[in-house]
């Protein structure tokens, strides 16, 4: 039987990942809508986009050719592409012994679980699941009716102290808060690129808010959705999403994709209605040291 050899190979150049494995990450837009738009983002914000640790890239290499890709831009969690279990094994391995901190990981359901069990095994570390998602695609668009009285409008230079407002509740509303991006500096990249959008009611003023990533590989993705607390029910979620959808499948992008929480049915429901479909789940584990 002939063996197998998993070769990871790990940097902290953005260009260096990107000539390795980029064609790689493009090769399955949605599947590793993560990885290209946060990519994307370092190359156009900067590396200290989300915080000033140095992110960490890696790719797995076998027979010559790139098979699975992984990033972490400290403090948030490893974020990992589809992986099998001695491909897991190998890359705990390699960030324990190089001393990579892993405060959680990222992935789809099966490749969260097979890293989370070799980095216990390797560490002693704990898993604690933080969040089930599901990753849809945007097929025939159907705009909720009735739709709510207002307009949708893009969000510009004026509104930068609500969206740093509203992004901070929204990453504690998903429990984020303590690894969120600093307000101002979110607000500002989504500003620079038309990247939020606003429901205004019939008076103008704005009650929801939807935002996309710039298009990467043919693929754009919606998010955050959010409305304030005592908004919530009136439509604005549902007529805001359909709007940046409209949107972003008019720009000629291939594919529009959104992640919903597992544990909210109200949001998952919605985006059915609206034409999205499922494509695969997604875990994030949180991991926990004794000692």
């Amino acid at each position: 039987m002939t063996s197998v050899t998993y070769d990871w190979r790990l940097t902290h150049d953005l260009d260096a990942f990107l000539a390795l494995a980029g064609d790689f990450l493009r090769s399955r837009p949605a599947q590793h809508t993560v990885a290209l738009t946060v990519t994307d983002g370092l190359h156009r914000r900067g590396m200290s986009r989300y915080g000033e640790s140095a992110p960490v890239f890696g790719a797995l290499e076998r027979d010559g050719v790139v098979r699975a890709a992984f990033f972490r831009t400290p403090p948030y969690r490893l974020n990992l592409t589809p992986l099998d279990e001695r491909g897991a094994q190998a890359l705990a391995a390699l960030l324990a012994d190089a001393e990579v901190e892993v405060p959680g990981v990222s992935a789809d359901t099966d490749t969260v679980e097979a890293f989370a069990g070799a980095w216990g095994r390797r560490t002693g570390a704990r898993s604690v699941l933080f969040r089930g998602e599901r990753l849809y695609r945007l097929g025939e668009l159907s705009a909720p009716e009735p739709a709510p009285t207002g307009r949708p409008r893009v969000a510009d230079e004026g509104d930068r102290d609500l969206l740093a407002r509203w992004y901070a509740e929204f990453a504690g509303a998903i429990g984020e808060g303590a690894h969120r991006r600093d307000p101002g500096a979110w607000a500002d990249d989504r500003i620079s690129y038309g990247g939020i959008t606003l429901w205004e009611d019939p008076e103008g003023t704005p009650v929801a808010m939807a935002g996309a990533t710039p298009p990467v590989a043919g693929q754009l993705r919606i998010g955050p959705v959010y409305t304030p607390a005592h908004l919530r029910g009136r439509g604005y979620a549902g007529a805001v999403t359909a709007e940046v959808s409209r949107a972003a499948a008019a720009s000629g992008v291939q594919e529009v994709l959104l992640f919903t929480d597992l544990a909210n049915p109200t949001s998952n429901g919605l985006y059915r209605r609206i034409g999205y479909r499922p494509v695969s789940d997604f875990a994030s584990y949180d991991f926990t040291y004794d000692g």
